[in-house]
Parts: structure tokens; sequence; C-alpha cells
């Protein structure tokens, strides 16, 4: 049953509503999947500072034994601290820009956490906005139904008065049973 004023019918009413429903869904899963990447970024960056500190304090010790051997070991020992100690310092630097990786993805990910926030918010107002048209659509198609009934009851009553009195008496009854047969299949 199409409503002239709003162009669809409640089926297809429903069936947009029920796809607006859908998307919201899975944006919700989207905005829930973001959020665990962004707490799993998180622990990977906080456990990369401890690693980071931890390599620190080791070139620091590293730095003090050199310092201390300086004068009683070989040439040989000081050379291994000093490429130790520069091996240390490259995995510092690979470490740091891993750090500066991670923080860009983790404001990437709260950039989208913002944007899917944002469409989520977007698709419940639509549902609720579509809900609220079809309530008002069924409001009105049942108004239509009960007047079409009281049609219908008074269509009876006028074919019956006009059915034997003339040609137009039996057209206008025929007419009337018509509006009785609308009014019948409109109580569904």
């Amino acid at each position: 049953m199409r409503n002239a004023g709003l162009g669809k019918t409640s089926e297809q009413w429903r069936q947009e509503v029920q796809e607006e429903r859908s998307k919201a869904e899975q944006w919700e899963k989207r905005f829930h999947d973001t959020c665990v990447r962004e707490s799993i970024l998180k622990k990977s960056l906080v456990e990369s500072q401890n690693e980071k500190e931890m390599l620190r304090a080791r070139v620091e010790e590293l730095e003090m034994t050199l310092h201390q051997s300086h004068s009683r070991n070989s040439a040989v020992e000081l050379k291994a601290s000093l490429n130790r100690i520069e091996d240390l310092r490259g995995k510092i630097e690979e470490l740091e820009i891993e750090l500066q990786n991670r923080e860009l993805q983790i404001q990437l990910i709260k950039s989208d956490n913002e944007h899917w926030k944002e469409l989520l918010h977007r698709s419940q107002n639509q549902v609720r906005n579509r809900d609220r048209i079809m309530g008002e659509a069924v409001a009105q198609i049942r108004e239509v139904a009960e007047h079409l009934q009281t049609l219908a009851v008074q269509a009876d009553v006028l074919s019956v008065k006009y059915e034997l009195e003339s040609d137009r008496g039996r057209e206008l009854a025929r007419l009337l049973k018509r509006v009785k047969t609308l009014g019948i299949r409109a109580r569904p």
C-alpha cells in the first residue's frame, strides 16, 4: 500500500530502517575494533618505552665500566666495549623511531574513532527519524482504513435503500458495494 504523501511503501520504509540499523551495527563493530587496536598499540608503546629505558641504563653502565676499565684493560677489550655501546645506541635510535611510529598510529586510530563515532551518531539519528516517519505513516493508514470502514457501513445502508428504485439507484448501489469491498480489504 503506497502513501501518496511519502512516496514509499511501508515495506520500503521498514527495509530502509533495517539497512540503517545494519550500518549502525557495522560502525559499532568497527569502532570497537579500533579501540582494541588502540589498546594493543598503547601496550606495545609502553613496553617499547620500558625496553628503551633499560637499554639506556645498560649503556650508562657500560660507559661507566668502560671508564673504569680504560686504565687497566687492554685495547682489545676497550674496542669491544665501544662496539657494544655503538650497537646499543643504534638499537635506541631504532626504538625511538618505532616509538614515534606507534605514537602516530595511536593518533590515527583516535582520529578514526572520532570519525566512526560521528558516523554512528548520524546513523542512529537516521534510524530514529525513519522510525518516527513510519509511525506517522502507520497512523495515517489506520485513519484511512477506519474512514473506509465507516464509508463501507454507510454504503451498505445506502445500497439497500437505492437498489430497487431506479437504474441510477442500482448503479449507485453497485458503486456503494465497491466502497464496502474496499472497506473490508482495509480492515487487516
